[in-house]
């Protein structure tokens, strides 16, 4: 039978394509989102598959998304952590709600998804744990502390529970994007983004079906020594 895959802020820009590729792979995903609602018809309507709301920062919600999806799809195989927003402010600047938002969904997202389903992962004997980080976790971002930490917080996750778990058939990796042709890019304003560019190798952004691909490939049944990495997609931006 197919892998159950979970997608979170899977129904727009980077996550719209992680689900439509783990669809195209042959998986029966399930694909989370938190506010945009004609997003995720859309979503539904056009990749065919369950679409359902959930803020990941609630502990409660994301346990009980979780139970649903089990009780249509099956058990859960392969998890995508890739929820997130930015609240950008210096540090002088920010506010406690903005600090607080951006780590509960960022980071606290990572562990309301992951705790629910590791143990069943750990006595199947298998899983995939796929976490979205960021480039700006990996250098840091002005105007971004809170974003940059929680990123960061992602890969040491990551890391740690990888090691946790790495004789269970379970592997839990990373992948951090640099500046990715979605909505969340668009809102930058234009001269800072031509700046950005202009900083890139390659030339130009990137797409979000070149995440996806990553995403296919550390989520893949083969993939089974590989664990506890980060895969770095960014043009040659940063290089870790």
């Amino acid at each position: 039978m197919s892998r159950v895959a979970v997608v979170t802020g899977g129904t727009r820009g980077i996550g719209h394509a992680i689900s439509a590729r783990l669809k195209a792979d042959g998986m029966r995903v399930a694909a989370l989102y938190s506010g945009n609602d004609e997003a995720a018809m859309h979503t539904r309507e056009e990749l065919e598959i369950i679409v359902l709301k959930c803020d990941v920062a609630e502990s409660l919600e994301c346990r009980s998304v979780l139970a649903e999806i089990e009780s249509l799809l099956g058990p859960v195989d392969v998890l995508v952590n890739n929820a997130g927003i930015t609240r950008d402010a210096t540090l002088h600047k920010m506010n406690d709600n903005d600090w607080d938002r951006v780590i509960r969904v960022d980071l606290n997202g990572l562990y309301n998804m992951t705790r629910p389903v590791i143990e069943g992962m750990r006595a199947r004997g298998f899983g995939r744990i796929i976490n979205i980080s960021s480039i700006n976790g990996q250098k840091g971002q002005f105007g971004q502390t809170n974003y940059s930490a929680a990123k960061a917080g992602v890969i040491g996750f990551t890391k740690a529970l990888a090691l946790e778990n790495a004789r269970k058939g379970i592997t839990v990796n990373a992948i951090a994007p640099g500046y990715i042709d979605t909505d969340m890019v668009a809102h930058v304003p234009h001269d800072v983004l031509e700046q950005i560019k202009a900083g890139i190798p390659v030339g130009r952004l990137g797409r979000p079906e070149e995440v996806a691909a990553c995403v296919s490939f550390l989520a893949a049944e083969e993939q089974a020594f590989i664990t506890g990495s980060t895969l770095t997609v960014n043009g040659g931006q940063y290089l870790a």
